[in-house]
């Protein structure tokens, strides 16, 4: 099955949860006779630019902000600088991601993920994706900025999917990411499911926790919950002194068939796991391949772990990006990377990433 063919695949399982999820919901209704029509069209405008030798992803991934309400240990975006607590000058205005999402519409790009830093610490951007009606926007929250104005927003805009971060139980989420976030997390996965809000749950797998997330018991305490999505996350390495925390091989083999399995018994959910998908889809995504990373400041980068950008969206198009000798050269690093370990293939080769980036003003 080629990549194109297994994304579409992809899609189309979203969409049925989806559909699932919001059939008897008066407002998931109004939203999916108004999605489902430009899915399909989506498809035939990547499929219409294949042709023409341009090949565009189904997907984005926007850090939409470089400021963040935790200090998560371990966060990837910190580590980089890309994530801090001072506001940040250079990020992008809310009119300028605004018009990204237009022109990602327009070449058939039906979803981009939204990550930070918090994102919902860009209010004005959130709101902006809201009104991006050809778009699904799945954002990646830490879940303790859901008060009843966000909570009244989700609801009118089933576009903005939330997702909630966690690794495992209070536990587990609590040491990471500061004492009582589980519990805020919780009240607002309730209070959402008390509304029909479709939301999803993004988890990061270390070798401390891997054996409690893909517990079936876990993920189906979840889907009680209202959860729709689930995400894992293979951890990377980015700070010093946790590589001990990457999953090793037998650990890889073991969130695969777990995965597998979970998909299989818990059909009504999306079950993904990043990158160990990658494997059915011939390798890495990264550089436009499946997706790319836009920064805070709109840098265009291969991944969110491998943060080197040539381009920026402040004057360069999606499609300047996409038909880049830089995402090509990119492309055949990874391919001709070999094993790798920490989740990312591009991260072990970032020396070679580097040695390719000469930014352009």
């Amino acid at each position: 099955m080629n990549l194109t063919t297994f994304m579409n695949q992809g899609i189309k399982n979203l969409l049925t949860t989806m559909n699932r999820y919001y059939i008897k919901d008066r407002e998931g209704r109004a939203f999916l006779s108004h999605i489902l029509p430009y899915i399909q069209k989506s498809t035939d405008i990547r499929n219409s630019y294949e042709k023409r030798g341009t090949h565009i992803p189904p997907f984005l991934i926007a850090s939409i902000a470089s400021q963040c309400n935790l200090h998560c240990s371990g966060c990837y975006a910190r580590a980089s600088g890309a994530c801090g607590s001072d506001p940040a000058k250079s990020d992008l205005s809310a009119a300028r991601w605004k018009a990204i999402f237009a022109e990602a519409a327009q070449l058939g790009i039906p979803f981009i993920l939204l990550a930070g830093g918090e994102p919902f610490m860009r209010r004005d951007v959130i709101e902006a994706a809201a009104q991006s009606r050809d778009v699904v926007f799945p954002v990646f929250t830490n879940g303790t900025m859901m008060d009843d104005d966000t909570l009244a927003l989700l609801d009118r805009n089933r576009n903005v999917i939330p997702v909630f971060s966690i690794e495992g139980a209070a536990v587990e989420t609590d040491r990471r990411r500061g004492e009582g976030t589980c519990a805020m997390v919780h009240e607002a996965m309730n209070r959402l499911r008390e509304r029909g809000v479709l939301f999803g749950a993004s988890i990061t797998v270390t070798k401390e926790n891997i054996h409690i997330v893909t517990e079936p018991s876990f993920i189906f305490e979840l889907r009680n919950r209202g959860c729709g999505l689930i995400f894992f996350v293979e951890y990377v390495p980015v700070s010093e002194g946790t590589e001990q925390l990457s999953l090793s091989h037998d650990d890889l083999n073991t969130l695969t068939d777990s995965v597998s399995e979970l998909k299989k018994s818990m059909d009504d959910m999306i079950i993904l796991s990043f990158p160990g998908d990658e494997a059915a889809m011939g390798g890495c995504l990264a550089s436009g391949r499946g997706f790319f990373h836009i920064n805070a400041s709109g840098g265009a980068e291969p991944c969110p772990f491998s943060p080197y950008a040539k381009y920026n969206l402040k004057t360069s198009s999606i499609l300047d990006v996409l038909k880049s000798d830089y995402f090509a050269q990119l492309r055949e690093i990874a391919k001709h990377a070999g094993v790798h370990t920490g989740g990312c293939t591009l991260f072990e080769q970032r020396d070679k990433v580097l040695a390719l980036n000469q930014p352009i003003d």
